[in-house]
């Protein structure tokens, strides 16, 4: 219903249509003829007869695909299978007499006809059978269906009818006595007697019992359990056989218990008949007598296996196995689609079993990127191998997913920058244990991954010198700090990488797991800041220049682009690796899923925390979840989400992403929720957008209450935005997506009206609330209601931001405590009208669906309690928000984080400069060269006798010790660079990779760079002429020897330049996209102005839209004596006594106010959709976990089990416990600082060179050398393995098989080895004698031609 479909065409339609016909028409007389003149036993028997056609068609479909490949024996064995059901079917036809001979084969043939579609392949030999595989039913058959499940109502109706005309029987019973079916009528039933009425006689046996006709009456409720026991029974069984097909237990809980279901029930059976025949009154009081199946009679062994021909049994049941086998050996990825797993999503209810296990899909389903169909024709496939012939085939490595986490930063503190560096240590020491594991061991790891972390930090340098900010200071002090929290132990790691770069700058890191680090540090002076700009930077230089660059074929870029995720953070997010585990998990189950976002939790401390822990919570649990059911989540956001790097690279995602906003409604949409809009043109080009409740990251929300207004000063406009330009498109966009119909699109219509209406929707509920706690009339409120709100609007109008601010909240407080009376009026009314009222019911309906969701997300139930601060703020968040954000709708500053800059040195000299380029002018020559405390804005002297100062004021104490510090720190650089040695690069000591100069001399760009280096330096020369106290500012370059390099802050780290191939992609990636915008005057004037006049026009749009609403339901509220609808619950009667025999009963019904019907009407059925997508949603995540969770006893045999225990849970686990650093990891070799310095600490300089000597040779914290020699310690020393694996037998027996894997892996590539260098050595030998002997060519392909 919410998903899209295509219109079959016209053999898509007729040829489904046929064969379910034939299917339904089976079923009837399997039901209506052959099953009632049958006993319970060869019924039971028979439905494993029902897979004729798919034997056959398997047979027919059935192609050799290599040499050896078994095709004869397979072709054989399912001959073989359809030999044995129709041999049955024969035997048993031909004992019967009658319609029921022929009546028999026929109902078998047409019911296994309803499966035929699982047995068909589109490289079939035969040409029929070819035909029907490459139907492509998938993406049209529920269009088909719709249709077709009527039909086949209609045509199982039509074979009860054929059923009674084949009887004898007049099929006009079925209207005449279909009423009278469903209650008490009569029926006649044979009643049991023995032949000698006697209790105090023992067990009478069959032979000595008679029967006897008897009418009675019918149970009535007996049809009525008959049809719920089916219909739950079949559906839980469907259920649950797809439930175990998801989570990877088919093999156990799928496939063995289907086979085993019709063995078991005549297990059952004959067990019950057994009792049933020594007891005639067995389950009597169960159920009535005369519903008891019918039992065989006489002998079992005798009558019925041999005389009856119940041995034909075990033929259809081996032939049957074979037809299933493919159950026991699934392909299949954890949680798959129902369309993926099961070929049609219908199942049979009256043979539920045989429908599951002939319906589980045989061939894995071809995935067509955005739903489009695609037929591979002969010479599509010819190309397909040519190409792979010619091309290096897709290696298995590109199926690797590798994973580029991805963080934005700009001001964040030194502990919100922890919590994201601890979660990125996390990753690589996960990362670590996995690849050790495939590495040493060859585990075959199916979560496997690999990881680099990318941080884009935002306005890295100070405004006037080149020089990092104190926020990069941080994330470097914090590094190390992070990585001794999560490896619980002092670390240390490698100084960074140094790069110069056109944008700013590069650091990189080699964390302990391997895995590398980058910060980009941006120069807003040189790159566009702002965090939309920051991931332009990164999908570009990661997708375009480090994937689609790549010399490789195209068919592998497109593999490895699909296999590339983007993980997209804040700079203050928390998370562990699992939740990045199960983001990747949906990806690899839908290649169409463009992004996955987890639960966001919000973390602080106060009451907006409060408040936001139980929007989040409620966010998450209903409208997250629906939209992730019913269509597509419509905004993933960029704190944790994961994305599809193949989505990402579409035209019109990343290229239409880089737009610059030049009308006013682009400021909102684009730069004010960045991650919306990303999401937004996903879903326009046919993209899926996820959402995963097991995923959970922690982020840090706003606490004031100022902040919190800001930051939604942003998302709401922006928010809005983004879903209106998707439901003003939404016709093309439900062509492109298939996963967004029109149901969804209506769903998401009504959520948007109620937006824009809440706050004429809070209003009249404030209004309510008045008239209810206060009794204060309608009117009364109304005024009492608009005024604060008039208020309001007008200190938005004509104030400014924090006045805005202050009013808000003291109107927030005002509003709290109003909706607190407003809870003790509610219960009172709630005593007067009762539970069964409609405020009241709607009340326990909103709590209980909030509790119940509460009960659900069990780890999550803690925020339950904050929605007393949710209630209280709805007017404040609902009413006050909504007009804050539209009255600032023209402010497009991100609002939050933004830090007031402070006075540097730097900053200082500028102003001197300057004010000496003002005193060598006229006024210079008549000011005074003395000095003062104080100074004039304007000063007059004449030659030293008098001077005259207008406007004067003190000079600030700061100013004075600012340009003090300013001197200090000029001669500290000179004298480090005195005691710096001699005889590096441009006079500074720093340390270059071996390559690093080679790439300078040949990069083209370097040459410009010179030029331009000489020019800039010969303009410093003059400028520094004309003012001597900077004439000793060293000449620098930011691509070559930038300021920020020698900062000691960063550490003294390796100087490494980019490939020019890497600055050729940046200079043009800048010059298209990201060059800082150009400041005019004009257009910033102009921008403003629309934005207001945005603004006005939006505010009017709400005013009067809420205005008409308010006043309509108004005057209706006062008319709801006459204008009301009658509530049927909870109705009271008043008794009055009347001449003491006349009693006069008034009936006093309570009434639906029009306020009432609107909540009830629109929010009752909001509220609905979203509880049911809620529980669907939650057993999909319950799923989801246990798909990622090993049971060990249910999901294979025991030999694959315990050596996928070995290698993967336990040999993991191992690996986790093996690789942790200990203390001491990355201390030099017999060095003791504290002596050494000691020693030296009579000078600073030479305590500091000692102290960097120390840190060079101190070796780098790594996993995998603490790994190995703990396992190479462990491995050689019995008594630690029974120390540290004491009472884990397991864990032992699984070390020990990794310590032969390590062992047989060492031996198998040293053999490797030998026989590479031996076959190198030959193959100089041949190449040496082919040289003597002259060219020749064997493959024309590569003949050359002679000169």
């Amino acid at each position: 219903m919410f998903k899209q479909t295509h219109r079959p065409t016209l053999l898509q339609f007729f040829i489904p249509v046929f064969f379910q016909t034939c299917h339904s028409l089976g079923l009837s007389l399997l039901v209506y003829i052959i099953l009632p003149s049958m006993d319970v036993v060869r019924g039971a028997m028979f439905t494993n007869s029902l897979s004729l056609v798919p034997a056959l068609f398997s047979l027919l479909s059935r192609r050799r695909v290599s040499e050896s490949d078994n095709w004869l024996i397979l072709s054989g064995m399912d001959g073989l299978s359809m030999v044995l059901m129709i041999a049955g079917l024969s035997v048993w036809a031909i004992s019967k007499e009658g319609t029921e001979a022929w009546v028999l084969p026929l109902a078998a043939l047409l019911v296994s006809a309803g499966w035929w579609e699982n047995y068909v392949e589109r490289g079939a030999i035969f040409k029929p059978m070819r035909f029907l595989g490459k139907l492509e039913l998938t993406h049209n058959r529920y269009q088909t269906y719709l249709f077709l499940s009527l039909w086949k109502i209609v045509v199982f109706f039509g074979g009860l009818c054929l059923s009674f005309w084949v009887s004898g029987d007049n099929p006009s019973i079925l209207f005449s006595d279909f009423y009278d079916s469903f209650y008490r009528h009569p029926i006649r039933f044979s009643e049991v007697r023995p032949l000698i009425s006697n209790d105090s006689l023992p067990m009478i046996t069959g032979d000595e019992l008679y029967e006897q006709e008897h009418e009675g009456r019918s149970s009535p409720a007996a049809v009525h359990y008959a049809i719920v026991l089916q219909v739950l029974t079949a559906l839980l069984a469907y259920l649950s056989g797809k439930f175990a097909c998801k989570i990877g237990i088919q093999s156990f809980s799928f496939a063995l218990a289907l086979s085993l279901s019709v063995p078991v029930s005549l297990f059952t059976i004959v067990t019950f008949c057994g009792f049933r025949e020594e007891n005639v009154c067995y389950w009597q009081d169960l159920f009535p007598g005369y519903l008891f199946w019918d039992c065989p009679k006489g002998s079992f062994v005798q009558n019925f296996l041999i005389d009856q021909h119940g041995w034909v049994w075990v033929l259809w049941i081996l032939a049957h196995a074979w037809t299933s086998i493919h159950v026991w050996s699934p392909k299949f990825k954890r949680l798959e689609l129902g369309e993926i797993l099961f070929v049609e999503p219908m199942y049979s209810s009256l043979l539920v079993d045989q429908s599951l296990l002939l319906n589980r899909r045989r061939i894995e389903l071809p995935i067509y990127s955005n739903g489009e169909e695609e037929e591979e024709e002969e010479n599509v496939k010819a190309y397909k191998e040519l190409r792979s012939a010619e091309d290096p085939s897709l290696l298995e490595e590109d199926n690797i997913p590798k994973i580029y986490a991805c963080a934005t930063m700009w001001h964040e503190i030194k502990s919100e920058m922890k919590e994201m560096l601890k979660s990125v240590f996390r990753m690589d020491e996960d990362q670590a244990a996995r690849r050790i594991g495939r590495k040493y061991f060859a585990v075959m790891d199916p979560d496997y991954y690999e990881l680099e972390t990318h941080i884009f930090f935002d306005d890295a340098f100070t405004k006037k010198s080149n020089a990092v900010n104190v926020y990069v200071k941080d994330l470097v002090e914090s590094l190390e700090d992070a990585g001794n929290q999560v490896h619980e132990t002092e670390i240390h790691l490698a100084p960074p990488k140094k790069f110069p770069t056109p944008y700013g700058g590069r650091l990189e890191w080699t964390l302990p797991g391997g895995t590398k680090l980058f910060v980009h540090l941006k120069d807003k002076t040189l790159i566009r800041h702002k965090k939309r700009w920051s991931q332009v930077m990164y999908m570009y230089y990661l997708l375009g220049h480090r994937l689609l660059e790549r010399e490789i074929p195209v068919s592998r870029k497109e593999r490895l682009a699909e296999n590339t995720f983007i993980l997209a953070l804040d700079g203050d997010i928390d998370f562990k690796p699992g939740a990045v585990h199960l983001l990747v998990d949906l990806m690899r189950k839908n290649k169409n899923l463009g992004a996955a976002c987890g639960r966001i939790h919000p973390i602080g401390s106060g009451l907006m925390v409060w408040y936001q822990k139980f929007e989040y919570a409620i966010g998450h649990w209903f409208q997250k979840a629906t939209e992730h059911v019913i269509g597509c989540v419509l905004c993933s956001p960029g704190c944790f989400s994961l994305f599809r790097g193949k989505a990402l690279l579409d035209k019109n995602v990343m290229a239409k992403y880089t737009t610059t906003a030049t009308e006013p409604r682009h400021y909102v949409q684009y730069d004010q929720g960045e991650d919306r809009w990303l999401c937004t043109l996903l879903l326009q080009q046919g993209y899926r957008v996820e959402y995963s409740a097991a995923s959970d990251a922690l982020t840090h929300c706003p606490e004031q209450f100022g902040e919190f207004f800001t930051q939604r000063r942003r998302w709401v406009p922006s928010t809005m935005a983004n879903i209106f330009d998707l439901l003003q498109d939404y016709k093309r966009t439900i062509r492109t997506n298939p996963d967004i119909s029109y149901p969804y699109v209506g769903y998401q219509m009504m959520l948007m009206v109620g937006s824009i209406l809440g706050p004429g929707t809070i209003f009249l509920m404030l209004i309510g609330a008045f008239n209810a706690a206060f009794r204060i009339p309608n009117f009364d409120c109304f005024l009492w209601n608009i005024v604060p709100v008039a208020l309001f609007i007008f200190v938005c109008f004509f104030t400014e931001s924090d006045t805005q601010l202050m009013v808000a909240q003291i109107l927030s407080a005002g509003y709290a405590l109003i909706m607190v009376a407003v809870v003790v009026a509610l219960l009172m009314q709630i005593q007067d009208d009762g539970i069964l009222a409609p405020s009241s019911l709607f009340l326990f309906l909103v709590a209980g669906s909030f509790v119940i969701a509460g009960i659900l997300h069990p780890l999550e139930f803690d925020c339950l309690p904050h929605g007393l601060v949710y209630y209280i703020t709805i007017p404040s968040m609902y009413l006050l928000l909504i007009i804050y954000s539209l009255m600032n709708l023209h402010v497009v500053s991100w609002g939050t984080r933004e830090v007031v800059e402070e006075e540097t040195p730097d900053k200082v000299v500028a102003v001197e400069i300057k004010e000496e380029q003002k005193n060598n002018g006229l006024l210079g020559f008549l000011n005074s060269k003395s000095g003062g405390k104080k100074e004039g804005s304007f000063e007059l002297s004449f030659a030293g006798l008098f001077k005259l100062m207008c406007c004067t004021k003190p000079v600030e104490e700061k100013y004075e010790l600012v340009q003090i510090a300013s001197s200090l720190t000029d001669i500290s650089k000179r004298l480090d660079s005195m005691e710096r040695p001699s005889g590096s690069m441009l006079g500074e000591q720093r340390r270059f990779s071996s390559a690093a100069g080679l790439r300078m001399a040949e990069s083209p760009f370097f040459q410009t760079i010179e030029e331009e280096t000489v020019e800039e330096f010969e303009d410093k020369d003059s400028l520094h002429s004309e003012h001597p106290k900077i004439q000793q500012v060293e000449k620098r370059n930011y691509l070559v020897n930038p300021e920020w390099i020698d900062d000691p802050d960063l550490k003294d780290g390796q100087v490494d330049f980019l490939t020019g191939q890497e600055l050729t992609f940046w200079r043009e990636m800048m010059d298209k996209y990201l060059l800082p915008l150009m400041k005019d005057a004009k257009k910033e004037m102009k921008d403003t102005e629309e934005l207001i006049e945005l603004r006005n026009k939006s505010i009017f749009f709400f005013f009067m839209v809420n205005a008409v609403f308010v006043v309509a339901i108004f005057l209706l509220q006062n008319q709801k004596e006459t204008i009301y609808i009658t509530w049927p619950l909870g109705s009271t009667y008043n008794m009055t006594y009347s001449g003491g025999t006349l009693i006069y009963l008034q009936e006093n019904s309570l009434h639906l106010e029009p306020i009432g019907v609107m909540f009830v009407g629109v929010f009752a059925i909001i509220l609905s959709i979203q509880f049911i997508c809620m529980l669907i949603h939650r057993f999909g995540t319950f799923s989801h976990i246990l798909a990622s969770t090993l049971i060990d006893f249910c999901s294979r045999d025991v030999e694959v089990v315990a050596k996928d225990m070995a290698f993967e849970k336990e040999g993991l686990a191992i690996i986790r416990t093996l690789q942790k650093l200990k203390k001491g990891q990355g201390e030099g070799k017999g060095r003791k600082s504290r002596t050494t310095v000691g020693d030296v600490a009579r000078r600073k300089t030479i305590q500091a060179l000692e102290e960097r000597n120390q840190e060079l040779h101190q070796r780098p914290a790594n996993i995998e050398t603490a790994f190995n020699l703990a396992f190479k310690e462990l491995a050689q020393s019995p008594d630690k393995q029974d120390k540290l694996f004491r009472g884990e037998r397991e864990a032992r027996v699984t070390f020990q098989q990794l310590a032969r894997r390590r062992s047989t892996l060492v031996d198998r590539r040293t053999s490797t080895m030998g026989e590479r260098m031996r076959g190198s050595v030959g193959e100089r030998s041949n190449s040496e004698e082919r040289q003597r002997q002259g060219p020749t060519f064997t493959n024309p392909i590569f003949r050359m031609e002679e000169p």
